[in-house]
């Protein structure tokens, strides 16, 4: 497969396919970064690979030539032919024209043997976190994501404590992966060029169980505490019992003036536990 804007730009001419705005479609164009992307993945030959918007092909191409089997998920069905010319040499890439959103990815995966199963995508930038809360809670058996973000979603997915991209999310994340920028990615290698640079982040899943039998709790619990971030824990849980929360940030020398975003994972498990999420 050639990989260069003039011969992306030829073929989508040739199967007269227009790129839609609707479905974020930024094609990418540079082999070097498809190739950064599959090394860094670390695809071993025994592993199902799905893939969320595959677009021309361009990186399912070069998953293939790794993986025991890619199953690609493509909403759009114009780029039927695109596909099926550019992967014409892959037997074993699956494509389901459907929206991953509401497929039933655990039944899909049934009828194939794997080993490992991995997302690797250039996720459209409107739907990332939609797709990556399908992920975890549908409980889909990945072991490891690799996906280009837009930079300032990436951003909040991998940040720390006391910094101003830390959020609910970025806590809910790291519970089940541990979060790791792998690139950052210009937007010069994309048809079109969108207007933000994007980032390559791994998510691998973490082996331990959630420390916490209740999950509801603790995830409300974060929830609440960044629902205004700007304010302190005491006014975002005013109908929590605060004197119970209250004893759990004084082993850390803290009180209820603190915000959420000064919290690591570890406290809000903590509260979580003592609020009854044992």
């Amino acid at each position: 497969m050639e990989y260069s804007p003039r011969k992306m730009q030829e073929q989508l001419d040739n199967k007269e396919f227009h790129l839609k705005k609707k479905f974020g479609q930024n094609f990418i164009i540079d082999e070097n970064i498809i190739n950064n992307i599959v090394d860094k993945s670390k695809i071993e030959k025994d592993t199902l690979v799905i893939e969320i918007g595959p677009g021309a092909g361009s990186l399912t191409y070069k998953l293939a030539s790794q993986a025991k089997q890619v199953l690609c998920y493509e909403i759009d069905t114009t780029l039927k032919p695109l596909l099926e010319e550019n992967l014409k040499e892959c037997d074993n890439v699956d494509i389901l024209y459907q929206d991953f959103l509401v497929s039933n990815v655990k039944e899909d995966i049934q009828k194939y043997s794997y080993q490992q199963l991995y997302v690797v995508a250039n996720l459209p930038y409107y739907i990332t976190t939609p797709i990556i809360m399908k992920v975890i809670e549908d409980d889909l058996p990945v072991d490891k994501m690799v996906v280009m973000v837009q930079k300032e979603v990436g951003d909040r997915f991998k940040a720390k404590p006391k910094t101003k991209d830390y959020n609910s999310l970025t806590i809910y994340l790291n519970c089940f992966f541990e979060v790791e920028k792998l690139m950052d990615v210009s937007r010069n290698v994309f048809l079109p060029k969108p207007n933000v640079d994007s980032i390559i982040i791994e998510f691998r899943r973490k082996k331990e169980k959630l420390p916490f039998q209740n999950p509801e709790i603790f995830f409300q619990l974060v929830k609440d505490s960044f629902v205004q971030k700007r304010k302190n824990l005491r006014n975002n849980l005013k109908n929590y019992p605060l004197p119970v929360i209250e004893d759990v940030l004084k082993r850390y020398g803290l009180d209820l003036n603190v915000r959420a975003e000064a919290l690591p994972v570890e406290i809000f498990i903590e509260i979580a536990k003592a609020l009854g999420g044992k």
